[in-house]
């Protein structure tokens, strides 16, 4: 090749005015606002020297100039490309605010669902490093129909390869639904928000006056509407942990999630589970404990964990296997089931069972919580999402009903009879329709009020009741569990349980799909 040509010189200018374009002074901006370029975002996500960017050379579709001046740029506001992230192949698209506000518009839709499209062809994931001013409003329709494809794309991928959006900046209007429509969404607090209508529409409709973070915060959507799932303090934290999070996930749903080396840290055998569950079944403890005596080592990675947070849900590695856990949290609202953690755990198992990923599941639920918000919201409806989520798996599915299983609640949390694999209960467990305070109430209802000593009486009664009806041997002799085994086994039970299913085969209906309650 004659590098002194023409040709070769203009492919130099070319890459020259490339590089211009990502000035020191616009980094400065983002630096300023406590934000990395787009550049930096992906070199910090991809393993060294592994990232190649596609279509870097587009330029913005023709736009109507009367409605704004038309930015003369290459890439359209996005980096798409593919590389390696712990060695794996994945797909990547991050918006550059730099660029014309990071705003979408048709050509650099195009680019998103080209990646998109490669990604689910390819069968690896697909992150989405978002960062945007919203629709061009000067490119109208056509970038609202880009925003069509981004969607359809989402819906085709899902539960094919994993989809994974990290919001480090603005999202708003239609953008959310992206997210919305991917498995997982880290956020970044207080650089990064989300919602479909901003302040400055809410004080105009509403008269409300709001900021950016009260309205669409990243603490806003971990803690009250769960859009999002993971929520750091700055974009180097939220990068390392999405690369970890990546760890635990197959590349799409034809492979089985991937296996680290096991390095035997873990005993199979620990007495200390013997002593975390109270005598009193009134007193609270937190589950994790249980948890991260059970799976490997420093392997827990807890999702939604400041979303409905009387379950508790994550990934763990069981000798260096991936498994999803699903866990009632005892300190939390005792334990109960409510509207949204049932949304949160159906989603979660979804999730799991879309990926190969076995679920374990740690019981101690007293039942649905009462109450006429959660009646007039469709708990109903809500807890029956859960239902059919563990119902509908198919991947191995295992308990451990450490204390309370009562009523409906029971059921739900992967009872034998809903299609639960293998089902083990702790001698603390008490299995029964109702807690025995609520049973003796309803069954001795008028030797109560006719009993000189109604206290020490219902005493007495409470503990004939959980002798006699909620102890868990009455559920082992009669099949219901499996076994009640020693807490200080439990691991090495669980192990041998997976282990026994590894090879577990389902054949589903023939069906498009179920009709869900959503």
């Amino acid at each position: 090749m004659d590098i002194s040509g023409k040709n070769f010189k203009a492919f130099l200018a070319r890459q020259e005015a490339l590089k211009k374009q990502y000035s020191p002074k616009q980094a400065e901006k983002q630096h300023a606002k406590g934000k990395l370029t787009a550049w930096e975002r992906l070199n910090l996500l991809f393993d060294e020297e592994t990232f190649e960017e596609i279509d870097a050379f587009v330029t913005p579709a023709a736009q109507n100039v009367e409605f704004g001046k038309v930015e003369k740029s290459y890439g359209d506001g996005v980096i798409v490309g593919h590389g390696k992230i712990n060695g794996r192949l994945v797909f990547a698209y991050a918006q550059d605010f730099t660029i014309m506000g990071g705003s979408l518009g048709l050509v650099h839709a195009k680019k998103i669902a080209k990646i998109q499209e490669m990604a689910l062809k390819m069968g690896a994931p697909i992150i989405g490093l978002l960062d945007s001013g919203g629709a061009r409003i000067q490119e109208g329709v056509a970038s609202l129909a880009g925003y069509a494809t981004i969607f359809h794309n989402c819906i085709q991928s899902s539960g094919i390869i994993p989809q994974i959006a990290v919001i480090m900046g603005p999202c708003a209007g239609g953008a959310v639904y992206s997210p919305a429509l991917m498995d997982f969404v880290f956020m970044v607090n207080h650089t990064s928000f989300m919602f479909v209508t901003g302040p400055n529409v809410v004080k105009e409709v509403l008269n409300e006056d709001v900021t950016f973070d009260d309205l669409g915060g990243a603490e806003v959507h971990v803690q009250k509407s769960g859009v999002a799932h993971m929520i750091y303090e700055d974009e180097e934290n939220t990068i390392m942990a999405l690369k970890k999070f990546l760890s635990y996930l197959p590349s799409n749903n034809m492979e089985n999630p991937p296996t680290i080396p096991y390095d035997n840290s873990t005993p199979d055998i620990n007495n200390k589970l013997r002593d975390i569950v109270p005598d009193d079944p009134n007193k609270a403890y937190d589950v994790r404990d249980v948890i991260i005596l059970v799976v490997d080592r420093n392997s827990f990675l807890e999702t939604s964990e400041l979303y409905a947070p009387s379950l508790v849900t994550g990934f763990a590695r069981l000798q260096g296997r991936t498994i999803g856990i699903v866990a009632n949290q005892p300190k939390v609202l005792a334990g109960v089931l409510d509207i949204n953690s049932s949304v949160k755990g159906a989603r979660f198992i979804r999730f799991c069972d879309a990926f190969n990923i076995p679920i374990l599941t740690f019981e101690d639920v007293p039942g649905f919580l009462p109450g006429i918000d959660q009646e007039h919201n469709g708990i109903i409806r809500h807890g029956a999402k859960m239902l059919y989520a563990y119902s509908e798996a198919t991947v191995p599915k295992i308990t451990i009903i450490l204390r309370k299983a009562y009523g409906g609640a029971f059921i739900v949390m992967n009872s034998k009879s809903l299609g639960g694999d293998f089902s083990f209960a702790w001698p603390t467990a008490e299995i029964a329709v109702m807690g025995p305070d609520g049973a003796v109430a309803i069954l001795y209802r008028k030797e109560l009020a006719e009993a000189k000593d109604p206290v020490a009486l219902k005493k007495e009664l409470v503990k004939k009741y959980r002798d006699k009806v909620a102890n868990p041997f009455i559920a082992d002799e009669l099949g219901y569990i499996d076994e009640v085994i020693d807490p200080a086994l439990t691991r090495k039970k669980i192990i041998s349980a997976f282990e026994a299913l590894k090879n577990k085969w389902v054949k589903v209906p023939s069906r498009k799909h179920g009709n869900m309650p959503l």
